[in-house]
Order: structure tokens, then sequence, then C-alpha cells
């Protein structure tokens, strides 16, 4: 009994003991698991000259197009090229039973024969007649016959020699041949089809792919904002004024060639309130497709006092694109920011900044906002 009551009486000592302990281990426990400051790189935003990037989306049209139409009657006897399949200028496509017009021509080529036998009667009974009627030996009136009727046969041959070039012209046609160079598509009558010539049966339809032509509709009123910033000096042109045009594919992978603006609308659309600009890119690799929609940056000119900023600065999001900014405490922030384009490797911030602030560019996917940071020797955008 006199164990066990020892055993009991030791007990709140223990408790004590074990809380002061506790009370240590809480008072020293921040102090000893405080995390240094992250260091991070920053670059300190300067007011430089910055392309003046517009995006716009637009839609892809073929340089020229043709529609194939037939210029005969007849069957489709054969098609000579392969759809979808880049053809030369005056390339066959398609062959027309050409039995018909062959007879045609040779029914053409006999008038002509006839008409030259009889032109050739008529000039011998004429020259005959003229040396008579010197003599008085005929009458003046047959004289004058014979002539009227050299006159006929002749304007009868002429007749005759363009019925023939018309059954040749109507036989060529039976060889349907490509009027451009470009992609052939799909055929649009088979083999055994009847064609017609009067109601201009299409076969096919051509598009020349290199260049092609990229169409943007902008807003009449930010055509107009940008005319006003150009003149106030806000936008500068390049001397030859020539606005450079990059297009991204729906993945955003831009075109290796850019493209120049070459053709700019200056009526406005009634019905939409937009203007209507032409790129005109080159397309030798045939990535861009007649119909296809896309996205171009248009380069107008440069900004005088506009920012940058590297493209690993930039956290591009859903919804919006943010940056980290350190500010004077060296507490690190999130910051919203417009984007207006990449030129060089570098984002051209539209807004959300201002000169002298300092950005991360290397280390913000390892902090939070709000957390101290360590900020290595600043660093100013490239001029």
């Amino acid at each position: 009994m006199g164990i066990r009551r020892s055993r009991a009486q030791c007990w709140p000592w223990l408790i004590v003991l074990t809380v002061a302990l506790a009370g240590c281990g809480r008072e020293d426990g921040p102090a000893a698991g405080q995390r240094p400051p992250v260091r991070v790189d920053v670059e300190t935003v300067t007011a430089q000259a910055v392309p003046n990037l517009v995006e716009l989306p637009g839609r892809v049209e073929a340089a020229r197009s043709a529609e194939v139409r037939a210029r005969a009657d007849g069957i489709v006897e054969r098609q000579l090229y392969v759809d979808g399949t880049d053809v030369a200028a005056n390339a066959p496509l398609f062959r027309i039973d050409p039995r018909d017009l062959q007879a045609r021509l040779q029914q053409a080529r006999a008038s002509l024969a006839s008409a030259k036998a009889a032109r050739a009667q008529t000039a011998a009974l004429r020259a005959r007649l003229s040396a008579l009627v010197q003599r008085k030996a005929v009458s003046v009136q047959e004289y004058e016959s014979a002539q009227a009727s050299f006159r006929q046969a002749d304007a009868a041959l002429l007749e005759a020699q363009a019925a023939v070039d018309r059954a040749t012209l109507q036989l060529d046609h039976a060889t349907v041949r490509a009027p451009i160079a470009g992609r052939a598509g799909r055929a649009q009558v088979s083999e055994g089809a009847l064609v017609s010539a009067v109601g201009a049966t299409l076969l096919t339809r051509i598009d020349q792919l290199d260049p092609v032509f990229v169409i943007f509709n902008p807003s009449h009123i930010a055509m107009n904002e940008l005319e006003r910033g150009i003149t106030a000096g806000r936008v500068v042109l390049a001397d030859d004024r020539k606005v450079a045009v990059t297009v991204l594919l729906d993945d955003g992978t831009p075109i290796s060639t850019p493209g120049v603006l070459d053709f700019s609308e200056t009526a406005i659309d009634p019905a939409t309130g937009s203007r209507t600009l032409r790129a005109r890119l080159p397309n030798a690799e045939g990535r861009l497709l007649p119909g296809q929609f896309v996205r171009g940056i248009l380069t107008v000119g440069t900004v005088p006092n506009g920012i940058s900023l590297p493209e690993r600065a930039i956290q591009v999001g859903e919804d919006e694109s943010s940056v980290m900014v350190v500010t004077d405490d060296g507490i690190a922030m999130r910051r919203p920011v417009m984007l207006a384009g990449q030129s060089g490797g570098r984002w051209v911030v539209q807004s959300g900044l201002k000169p002298g602030e300092r950005v991360i560019v290397d280390g913000w996917h390892k902090i939070q906002p709000g957390q101290p940071v360590s900020v290595a020797s600043p660093k100013e955008a490239p001029r």
C-alpha cells in the first residue's frame, strides 16, 4: 500500500513537467521552423519602344479561285486527275465523249470545201465576163450579176471557215483543262454523267493556295481609335507604312513566314459596322486552307513608351493573365495584366504595370501572394 501511494504522489509532478516542456516547445517552434525568404529574379519595368500589336480573328481565302464548268455538250468519258491534288495550268481534268463533236467538225469542213469550190467557180465566171464586157460581147448587167455572185460566194466561204473554227473549238472543249494552277477539289460529276455547255455544268473547283489571303473584319470603332492614336503620336508607323501580319493556327502555333497587309476597305459594312482588311501570306507548306479560321497579329507601327516582359514572367490563365510583382517591403503580390501579343520572345503589356515596378521573372512558381521574397540584383528590360 505504501508503494502505491508513492507512485500516486509522483503523478502531479510528472504532469507539471510535461506541460512545462510543451510550453517551451511552443515558444521555440516558430523561430526554429521559420523558412528563409525565397530568392527570386526580377526585372524592373521600363518604358521603351515596343511593337504596337493588334490581334484579330480572320478567315483564309484563296488568292485565286476558279470554277471549272462544261463548255461542250456530251457524256463525261473519263476523269483525268485525282481529287485534292495540285494541278498545273492547262492540265487536262475531264474528257467528254468527242464523237459527236468530231462529226460536226467533219460536216463543217465539208461545207468549207463546197464554199471554196463555189467561190472558185464564180471567180472564173467573173474573169471571163470581165474580158467580154470590154468587147461588148456581153451586157454590163450580166457582168455585174457575176460580180455579185462572186461576193456572195466569198462571204459564204468566210462563214464556212468560221463554222470550221467553231467546231474545232468545240472539239477542243471536249478535253476540259485547268484554267489556273492550284489544288483541284472533289469532282462534282462522275464518269457517264451528261454535261451541258448551255447549263454550264459545274465539274470541279480549283483554288490557288500559294499565296493566300487572310480577311479581317475589325470594328469601325477600333479602327478609329487606332487612327486617333497614330494622329496623336501614341503610335508611330514605319517609314514604308507597311503592316506586318503573323498568323496563328488554332493551337497557337505561328506560321513561320509572316505576311503583309495589302488592302483596306474604305466602306463600312452597314450590317456589322466593320471594315475589311486583307493580308497576303506565302503558303508554300500548304498549312492554310480556304475557309480556315485563324488569328492574326498585326504589327501596326510602334508604341514609343510601351512595356514588355519576358514570356516566362507571364502567368497565362483561361480568364486572365497576371504577373508577380515585388513591393517595396519585399512582399510578392499578384497583379493582373492585359497582353497585346508576343514579339521577339517577349509579351507586350497593354495595361496593368507602371515603369519602375519590379516583376518576378524566375521563381514566381515557388511562392504564394503575400509571401516575403529575397530579390536578386534587379535587371532592366533590354532595349
